[in-house]
């Protein structure tokens, strides 16, 4: 956890879909590889009024395309911490899918270690805990075999790939972001404080429900475990539930 590398703009990283002038609560909420902050757009109408959501866009994507992709997950999770530094006169959640769980995880730790920050809650969402990853490389596979791994895991986005020039566009960041969850290493001995619940797709093909389950080993807080009906992104087809259980945990009512 480097300071030095805590110098990123939140208004490069951060996207607020729905400014709160006065929040007593920040969500921010992390993509999964190859997505960016427009995942989590549909979210803010289901939120309360004093309740603002700060979607990070990963370089290398949408409107950040001419920047560098980061394929480092503690590089990238010291970069969205330099962005939230701002963000930090209220109470402040953290949500992640897939690849996002774990970047939510290590932004919530240095947030814990180095600002001092007790974060109200972390969502980790359809990602195997540390301990339980694989050794997979997929990084490492060609454009046609990552195509085949999106469409496999239901990708919401599939249209886009099938376009010659879209796919040159979309598929370096999906590589990138796969080196990036593929070589992550969680260093022994760092565990949250923070509640935690943790969210798992019943029929997902990517990752089991034991394995997602393990994350409750990496908070000395309570922790929980929900199981959504659907696959590797039930987030997107179970939108409106997977908001309301959130913004319960929180103690917030869902917006009408």
């Amino acid at each position: 956890m480097s300071d030095s590398v805590l110098q990123s703009s939140g208004t490069t990283w951060l996207r607020r879909y729905r400014p709160v002038p006065s929040p007593r609560l920040r969500l921010v909420c992390l993509p999964y590889a190859g997505g960016s902050a427009a995942a989590y757009r549909g979210w803010t109408s289901l939120l309360p009024h004093d309740v603002e959501l700060l979607a990070v866009q990963y370089p290398g994507r949408q409107d950040r395309l001419g920047e560098p992709c980061v394929d480092d997950l503690p590089r990238m999770a010291d970069l969205v911490t330099g962005a939230l530094r701002s963000e930090l006169g209220c109470d402040v959640a953290v949500f992640g899918h897939s690849m996002g769980a774990a970047i939510a995880y290590e932004v919530a730790l240095r947030l814990e270690i180095l600002h001092g920050v007790q974060v109200a809650h972390v969502f980790v969402s359809a990602n195997a805990a540390p301990n339980r990853r694989s050794a997979r490389q997929l990084h490492r596979a060609s454009d046609d075999e990552l195509v085949a791994e999106m469409s496999r895991l239901g990708a919401a986005d599939m249209w886009l790939l099938a376009d010659e020039d879209m796919r040159e566009l979309v598929l370096p960041a999906f590589r990138s972001d796969l080196r990036l969850i593929e070589t992550y290493r969680h260093r022994p001995g760092a565990l949250l404080s923070a509640p935690m619940t943790v969210y798992a797709g019943e029929a997902d093909a990517d990752v089991g429900v034991g394995d997602v389950a393990a994350w409750r080993e990496f908070t000395t807080g309570p922790s929980e475990l929900r199981v959504f009906p659907g696959g590797h992104f039930f987030l997107h087809d179970a939108t409106e539930d997977l908001v309301r259980d959130v913004l319960a945990r929180l103690g917030r009512p869902a917006a009408v």
